[in-house]
């Protein structure tokens, strides 16, 4: 993209409750930028409020198997899954985590821990443990740290926390307290922009200003079409742009295009 838009959106003036805020519900989990702006709406802006993010090292291959496997059988018996069920689908659950090889050097090896890189299925299964964390520990840590907002996107993790309060390293520690498979490195923001995944998110005293954010390495150009590639290489450049202006964006308001 030549031209990046740019998103302003303004805040609600009320607080949400902490106890029953974005931190203890998994509906709050982010599902693309549009989500994103919805949620931001909700959030208020403080002059002592900050953006930080976190991110999981190495998720899928450190999420413990046998202990997901349990957190997914007693799901499946509190929503009172019929026992034959609950048997085909953690026999399936089995069957995926035991494939778990790989080829290096011509040998195929057996990954002991953690789920295959890769796997359709990854996503599926850490999402079950990921919940279960924040069931057990959120409530907690946002009461603790006083967090006025937690969005997750996967192992990607946006928060906007009180300043007077605490501080980045004192949450990020308390977050790596979680599990001992789970690694949290963290990021804040600076000059009031926190790169998010792929958007910039712009903290103003009235508002919030989101952007496309890109890497220094990003050369803004696709496969050109007379290349010998596969279509459907060629079309998922074009399906992409399409998602990104009409689904990410769509149905926003107020909107305001900006020129770079």
């Amino acid at each position: 993209m030549g031209r990046c838009p740019s998103i302003q959106v303004s805040p609600t003036i009320h607080l949400e409750n902490k106890t029953d805020g974005p931190a203890t519900q998994h509906t709050h989990n982010l599902e693309n930028t549009t989500d994103l702006l919805k949620k931001l709406e909700n959030t208020p802006i403080l002059p002592h409020f900050t953006l930080a993010s976190l991110d999981i090292s190495n998720l899928y291959t450190n999420i413990p198997v046998k202990e997901t496997r349990e957190i997914i059988a007693s799901k499946l018996d509190n929503n009172n899954t019929d026992p034959q069920v609950k048997h085909e689908l953690l026999n399936w659950y089995d069957t995926i985590t035991n494939q778990n090889y790989f080829s290096n050097n011509g040998k195929i090896l057996i990954q002991q821990e953690g789920l295959a890189m890769g796997a359709l299925t990854c996503g599926i299964i850490a999402e079950f443990f990921l919940q279960h964390s924040e069931d057990t520990h959120l409530t907690h840590l946002s009461k603790k740290h006083n967090i006025a907002a937690y969005f997750p996107y996967v192992e990607d993790i946006l928060l906007i926390y009180d300043t007077h309060h605490t501080d980045i390293n004192n949450i990020q520690s308390d977050f790596n307290k979680i599990h001992p498979k789970m690694k949290f490195t963290a990021e804040t923001e600076s000059d009031n922009r926190l790169n998010f995944v792929d958007i910039t998110i712009h903290r103003t005293p009235t508002n919030w200003v989101l952007s496309i954010h890109r890497k220094t390495t990003f050369t803004d150009t696709i496969i050109p079409y007379t290349t010998n590639h596969p279509a459907q290489h060629k079309y998922a450049a074009v399906r992409l742009l399409y998602r990104v202006i009409e689904e990410d964006f769509r149905d926003v308001k107020p909107l305001e295009l900006k020129k770079y």
